[in-house]
């Protein structure tokens, strides 16, 4: 709209906006119910206000304790496979003039031996340390340098994903303060994993930032690019402006705060509001 010489606006700064994203950590609480998780409360309790990223680790930690067990509605697949599975194989070194130290008794090998983690064993000797089973013919996961069967490792070590609730034995997302699998936590519109990508949370469900400013953003009207959380923006003639794009089109003295014109939908400071034909 078009504003006579004489009449100007002013325009206040409005507070930045709390784009709903976070940082996957702090405590679950309680929330409501949505349809990418069932009865999930860490989903819904955070605020909405900092760009996050999920932490994608590389192996479970010792300890861990599982949150509110949820899942989702949908499956992309029935059984989710491991991306980058931690389960190893030995190597089976047959009889011949290696004689290797055995990094469990400290002995010379003399014979066929086994190669694990960079280092030499008897096969007779390189057993699970919890349950003393044989890892000489199966997968074995390493945890703080010792070795064990995959049913142990999943018992005290492994953590259990929020989507599917079974044991994470490969790469680990940490968002929300809980832990899923790569391909469990994924952007509800495009059905792509987040990893360890900036993601933003509407309405209790989770969506890459591509997917969030097409389905929700607000474009700036004097660059047609997004307001994203934590930008400073205003309102003015029916549009939202970055602070730094109200300008005047003349000089592009910034016109926040101040009397300003518009004629054709161009901002004109009070001088040239006055001087300058469009």
């Amino acid at each position: 709209m078009s504003k006579p010489p004489g009449r100007g606006c002013h325009t206040s700064p409005a507070a930045a906006p709390s784009g709903p994203t976070f940082q996957p950590s702090g405590l679950p609480g309680a929330g409501k119910t949505t349809g990418w998780q069932a009865g999930n409360p860490a989903a819904n309790s955070f605020p909405k206000s900092a760009l996050p990223t999920a932490h994608v680790s590389p192996a479970s930690q010792p300890g861990w304790v599982s949150n509110p067990k949820v899942s989702f509605t949908t499956m992309s697949k029935p059984e989710q496979e491991e991306d980058n599975t931690l389960v190893q194989m030995a190597e089976h070194i047959p009889a011949g003039n290696r004689t290797p130290m055995c990094a469990h008794c400290n002995s010379i090998i003399r014979g066929p031996f086994l190669v694990a983690m960079g280092r030499s064993w008897h096969p007779e000797e390189f057993t699970c340390a919890y349950c003393k089973l044989s890892l000489a013919h199966i997968g074995f996961m390493e945890e703080k340098g010792s070795v064990y069967c995959e049913k142990c490792y999943e018992q005290f070590f492994a953590p259990e994903c929020a989507r599917c609730q079974r044991k994470i034995l490969g790469e680990i997302i940490n968002a929300l303060k809980q832990s899923w699998h790569v391909n469990c936590f994924v952007c509800v519109a495009c059905m792509q994993p987040i990893r360890n990508n900036i993601f933003h949370m509407e309405d209790g469900d989770p969506y890459c930032e591509k997917d969030y400013y097409n389905l929700f953003g607000t474009s700036c009207h004097g660059c047609d690019f997004p307001i994203e959380a934590g930008d400073k923006f205003l309102q003015a003639l029916g549009h939202t402006w970055h602070d730094t794009c109200f300008v005047c089109a003349v000089c592009c003295a910034n016109l926040e705060g101040q009397t300003f014109f518009s004629k054709k939908e161009k901002l004109l400071c009070k001088k040239h509001a006055h001087t300058v034909n469009i």
